[in-house]
């Protein structure tokens, strides 16, 4: 039996209509869930390992976690955690950011880390039978994404809720579209989930522009409380690349 801490009902609400608006989970899907260590992957397995209980399609649950081999970064104590779940767990390590000193041409080193990340989770996948890649962004992600769209790119993007990778093997999904960065946070700290701090050093050298963005939005929404309802609005067109 997964030895799983219930999620608030809030959460849940908000997870499970995600699912059924975007067709997110299907029967017999074989689901890989990305697990860094935060607060927003955790709440996202103990989401997931609940909704096994008692959702009207069955489906298998997987967790990643990739390890970069930073300085300071020690996830390893997770797969303690994850037999503690019951849950099947995979972990591999590898040298990323070793790599992007080597490699790095033109990109940031943030780009090149997901980059090499997603390929080692589409790779998982492939070679152990998983159907689905299900990744943790939430609502607060999405809305800072917009943002550096048009502040950066010219364009109207964010990121998908659920989509189909470039290869067409794959389903990703982000159940968490429709939840508050504040949501996870609180459930994580409630139910005392083993959060790894990120110390990847490349992230605290210079301000990023996701950083900037998420305090623009802090401040706007401190005058506007309907800020995220109003952009989620506006995005859903935008979220919206349900396979077939």
């Amino acid at each position: 039996m997964i030895n799983y801490t219930k999620p608030p009902k809030s959460l849940l609400r908000k997870v499970g209509k995600a699912i059924a608006d975007f067709d997110m989970i299907r029967a017999g899907d074989r689901i890989l869930l990305g697990v860094s260590g935060g607060k927003d992957s955790l709440s996202l397995l103990q989401i997931l390992c609940h909704l096994q209980t008692y959702a009207p399609v069955r489906f298998e649950l997987g967790v990643l976690t990739v390890d970069p081999e930073v300085e300071g970064f020690d996830p390893a104590p997770l797969k303690a955690y994850y037999d503690q779940l019951g849950v099947t767990w995979h972990y591999v390590e590898q040298p990323i950011m070793e790599e992007a000193r080597e490699r790095l041409d033109g990109d940031s080193f943030c780009a090149y880390c997901a980059r090499m990340k997603r390929g080692i989770m589409y790779n998982t996948c492939r070679r152990e039978g998983y159907n689905v890649l299900a990744l943790a962004q939430h609502l607060d992600d999405l809305a800072e994404s917009l943002m550096m769209s048009l502040f950066h790119g010219g364009q109207l993007r964010t990121m998908k809720a659920h989509y189909l990778n470039d290869a067409g093997d794959l389903r990703i999904i982000r159940p968490l579209v429709y939840c508050r960065e504040t949501q996870t946070g609180a459930f994580a700290l409630e139910a005392g989930l083993p959060v790894i701090a990120d110390s990847c050093p490349a992230c605290f050298t210079a301000p990023t522009q996701r950083a900037y963005m998420k305090q623009l939005l802090a401040r706007e929404e401190r005058q506007n409380h309907h800020l995220f309802a109003n952009m989620l609005h506006a995005m859903k067109p935008l979220m919206d690349e349900t396979p077939p």
